[in-house]
């Protein structure tokens, strides 16, 4: 037992980058995260971490070790899982992801609904934008839209996530209207970060993909519509950050015919974490929180 509890502390110091936070999500203190990772070491006889007062980054034993440890800590919660009784009380906690607008608007008020019901079980709730996978950063639940997906991970579709190619009339008098995907090679493009710079469009004779010039970049859907509305450009966002302005008359829907694929909102949930009591009700929880999506009620 021993043994796995150093594990633990290896896998949680290279996923957060340091002892100290490491420290704060394993409830403990640096010292002890130290203490635990250096007896590691000294079982396997190298160092894991470059150590230096600036950063801690793993050594190349330690990029080799690490998703073998990874998979073994997997392997042996499966088992255990296997033994779980399922009528058990919940009274754990739940790691959560969501995406940061998301999350403000809909995700976190959810969860908050969720521990009401079920006052024995506490939560985490990370707002990020970048894709994660949830096996490898030790999450129960990664909420999201992207539409990568991951080995041991089971994906739970939420809801449908409709996206539109939007402007500003101003910037379209100013610039032009396109007609098809191509000619946004001409315009400048407001663009969202984890998606890229490559925007895909639907057509009769299948996908058309364009790589665009962009102009402003970030990670927040909410600002780019917020600078679509100034003119500054074209941007992809979701249909529902984007109604009130459209309806508004600030924004119009460009290309009816080449349509952006919709992605779907999903909850992505390591497959040896799918038999946790307090999973199974969360996912219950937001399979109905979501349906029909928050933001179309």
């Amino acid at each position: 037992m021993t043994m796995l509890i150093d594990i633990k502390a290896f896998l949680v110091t290279a996923r957060s980058g340091g002892f100290s936070a490491a420290a704060r999500e394993l409830g403990t203190a640096p010292s002890v995260i130290t203490k635990r990772v250096n007896r590691l070491e000294h079982e396997v006889g190298k160092p894991l971490f470059h150590r230096s007062t600036r950063k801690l980054s793993l050594t190349p034993e330690g990029e080799r070790l690490r998703p073998q440890l990874q998979l073994l800590v997997v392997e042996l919660e499966e088992a255990i899982s296997e033994f779980r009784a399922p009528g058990r009380d919940m009274s754990g906690s739940l790691r959560i992801k969501s995406p940061t607008t998301i999350g403000t608007m809909f995700v976190g008020r959810s969860i908050a609904r969720f521990l009401e019901a079920h006052r024995d079980v506490s939560a985490e709730l990370l707002l990020m934008d970048r894709l994660v996978n949830p096996l490898e950063e030790g999450l129960d639940i990664a909420l999201g839209a992207l539409p990568q997906s991951f080995a041991s991970v089971d994906e739970i579709p939420l809801c449908e996530y409709p996206r539109v190619l939007v402007a500003s009339p101003g910037y379209l008098e100013a610039k032009g209207r396109p007609q098809s995907p191509t000619d946004i090679l001409g315009h400048d493009c407001l663009a969202f970060v984890p998606v890229g710079l490559s925007w895909t469009f639907s057509s009769g004779s299948g996908p058309v993909a364009v790589d665009i010039r962009a102009r402003f970049t970030v990670n927040d859907s909410r600002l780019l519509v917020d600078a679509a509305v100034e003119g500054q450009g074209l941007t992809i966002a979701p249909e529902f950050l984007a109604r009130s302005a459209i309806q508004a008359g600030d924004l119009e829907v460009l290309l009816p015919d080449f349509p952006i694929e919709p992605y779907w909102f999903k909850a992505m949930v390591p497959r040896h974490k799918r038999n946790k009591p307090e999973v199974l009700a969360m996912i219950e929880h937001l399979r109905q929180e979501f349906d029909p999506a928050p933001w179309d009620r």
